[in-house]
């Protein structure tokens, strides 16, 4: 069997190298909006370059999962994230027009059920990226997030307006 660096490629391809691959492939792919050949050829080797580098350099791409149920998951959270992306705005932009800014803005623990860094730094992002809340820093299965206008400081109600509506789908794609 073929190596690389001593490691059998099967073993290489368990890591991750076969999703990420195709995931960077898709990205490059929509970003170029183009399905002519040398750009997805020129696609192709990027992005086998790039997943190749990321997964000889850490181990946490061993969580990426590459199974249609994975796909499907990823896509549901796709999908979720730009509907809480549009909450977030939408919330915001209230904020700002409102006659007279009313928030209590604070630091909150939200607990995660994600167990691979790869998937906290996914949960993360996605609170980090919907505006209103920024995750300040991540601790064992705890993220400390500044929320613009703190509804509740309990740590579980936290929770459930942070993070359940990514981690559901997020769980299934890195576990």
């Amino acid at each position: 069997m073929a190596s690389n660096n001593g490691k059998p490629l099967s073993s290489f391809a368990s890591r991750g190298l076969l999703g990420l691959w195709i995931i960077l492939f898709v990205i490059w792919m929509i970003a170029n909006a183009s399905l002519a050949f040398e750009p997805a050829l020129a696609g192709l080797v990027i992005a086998f370059v790039i997943a190749h580098v990321f997964v000889s350099s850490s181990e946490a791409w061993q969580s990426l999962r590459l199974t249609p149920r994975a796909l499907y998951h990823f896509v549901a959270y796709s999908v979720t994230f730009v509907v809480e992306l549009v909450r977030a705005n939408l919330n915001v932009m209230a904020l700002v027009y409102a006659p007279r800014i009313d928030i209590k803005p604070g630091i909150v623990k939200v607990r995660t059920r994600l167990e691979t860094p790869l998937g906290r730094l996914a949960l993360a992002n996605s609170i980090a990226l919907t505006p209103g809340s920024l995750v300040i820093d991540i601790r064992d299965d705890i993220l400390f997030v500044h929320w613009l206008d703190v509804k509740t400081t309990d740590i579980d109600e936290a929770t459930k307006a942070l993070a359940t509506p990514f981690e559901k789908h997020l769980e299934k794609v890195f576990g």
